[in-house]
């Protein structure tokens, strides 16, 4: 269930509150008793800037706003998202089911805040029998403010994407498979007003996706493409933006079996490129935000059963060229591959790939941000760095040199599928580069997808990475 983000002109009786208080406004002011007074005081003088008062019928939140003061925009939307965090937490605890954010015309914190406290209270307990187990809180309620209201609206249907990203990926391959994926994509396709083709195994042998197709052999669960168009009227642009989204629904490394303990226990999120890309699109076009979009999203799971391709195999791409296959386990490039090639046909102003691609990336930097790297102008890459800086999405760039590229190359075929022991992250960037002929930026969002500990909003499990960096990236293009 999602959390409700709602406009309110004043709080109801023993609702929580949460007053955000600048440095020159007196306490006087909020209706606080004397005893609180002197108390806010007291805490304030001691340094603290976030405090809690506990009425026993609701809980106050007091948060003094100079502590942002000389942070940037960036630092400051997320420590009202972290402060957001703390206070679900403390109505969960406490079991209070809505809260009333006085925002004191901290209208952009407000946000961030309301932003942080929902996606902090998302929860998935499909397969839990134990009701109690779910979050009190279902209303954040933000003081009435009549040029708040489209962005209270926006921030629901981002909030939204992101559970439904979250969930996809929480979902065990048991009951999402390849068809059942594509089946829930068109399904948020349809309500969202985005137009929806699915491809079935008989179109995907029609089209040659040999990628696709070469890690689907293993399998008795047929592939889907997915391919998602929103084309608004007003749009700014003519030629559209194109997203890929990795959508392997279960992960083993096929023969090239994944060797180290533990390693397929979570392998059910390596769908979440794909998870990421059709949330994003559906949410984009819900904002009715004027830019033309396509989202792709190839799927299937990568099994050592059946036929399963093997290492030494050449396969025959969608566009033609020819892989040797060296670890069925490096599988996501070959279908990114297809569906980057298949993206040439819209003649894309920038394509934007999300995939759990390498553990070199997570081990490079963690899931503290996403690997990034491609060919789009500096332009655009920095407009992706700045959208990444405010969601806290934040990307690092790795070098993306030719040299790299001399560690795919084939003695059998036009490249091999992996590029040996260095530079991992980027070797397989290289590979899926040599079927772009647009301006292209790939994300390895294996760091960040999903977490094996609870890390403030992002929670715990799958994390919903790409969504809101796709969204506000969007944002950014329409104002433009």
């Amino acid at each position: 269930m999602s959390t409700q983000l709602l406009s309110q002109a004043k709080p109801k009786a023993n609702q929580s509150e949460l007053y955000l208080i600048g440095k020159k406004e007196k306490l006087t002011n909020f209706g606080f008793s004397k005893t609180e007074i002197n108390y806010l005081q007291k805490r304030q003088k001691e340094g603290d800037k976030y405090i809690l008062l506990n009425r026993f019928t609701q809980l106050i939140f007091v948060q003094f706003t100079e502590e942002w003061a000389n942070k940037s925009v960036a630092e400051q939307l997320e420590t009202c998202r972290g402060l957001g965090h703390k206070i679900c937490v403390a109505l969960n605890t406490h079991k209070y089911d809505s809260i009333f954010i006085n925002h004191g015309n901290h209208l952009t914190e407000t946000l961030a805040i309301a932003e942080g406290m929902a996606l902090s209270n998302y929860q998935f307990l499909k397969y839990k029998s134990d009701v109690k187990l779910s979050n009190s809180l279902n209303q954040i309620c933000v003081e009435t403010e009549t040029n708040l209201n489209k962005e209270l609206a926006e921030l629901q249907i981002l909030v939204d994407a992101v559970y439904k990203a979250r969930t996809w990926v929480n979902e065990p391959q048991s009951y999402l498979d390849a068809v059942s994926f594509a089946k829930e994509i068109k399904s948020l396709a349809i309500s969202s007003g985005v137009k929806c083709e699915t491809l079935t195994k008989k179109q995907i042998e029609a089209l040659k996706m040999g990628g696709l197709l070469a890690v689907n052999l293993g399998s008795k669960t047929a592939p889907t493409f997915s391919i998602l168009e929103y084309k608004p009227k007003n749009a700014k642009n003519k030629k559209p933006l194109v997203l890929v989204g990795k959508g392997v629904v279960y992960d083993t490394g096929g023969l090239s079996l994944k060797p180290t303990a533990n390693s397929m226990d979570t392998m059910k999120c390596d769908m979440a490129g794909g998870a990421a890309v059709a949330s994003a699109i559906c949410a984009i076009a819900k904002m009715n935000l004027p830019y033309y979009v396509i989202a792709l999203v190839p799927a299937t799971d990568n099994r050592p059963g059946e036929n399963a391709y093997t290492p030494g195999d050449v396969i025959k791409m969608f566009d033609g060229q020819t892989v040797e296959v060296l670890n069925t386990d490096a599988e996501g490039r070959m279908l990114l591959a297809d569906a980057l090639a298949y993206a040439k046909k819209y003649e894309p102003s920038l394509v934007l790939d999300f995939a759990t691609l390498t553990g070199a990336a997570a081990s490079a930097i963690g899931s503290f941000g996403t690997v990034c790297m491609g060919t789009a102008d500096e332009a655009t890459k920095n407009q992706l760095k700045i959208a990444g800086n405010l969601v806290h999405e934040r990307l690092v760039e790795f070098p993306f040199w030719d040299d790299y590229a001399a560690l795919i190359k084939s003695d059998l075929a036009d490249m091999k599928n992996i590029g040996g022991p260095v530079g991992g992250a980027i070797t397989a960037g290289k590979f899926l580069e040599k079927y772009t002929n647009y301006p292209w930026m790939h994300f390895d969002i294996a760091g960040p997808a999903y977490l094996n500990s609870p890390d403030k909003y992002r929670g715990k499990h799958g994390t919903g990475v790409g969504v809101r960096l796709i969204v506000e990236f969007v944002q950014e293009l329409c104002k433009a």
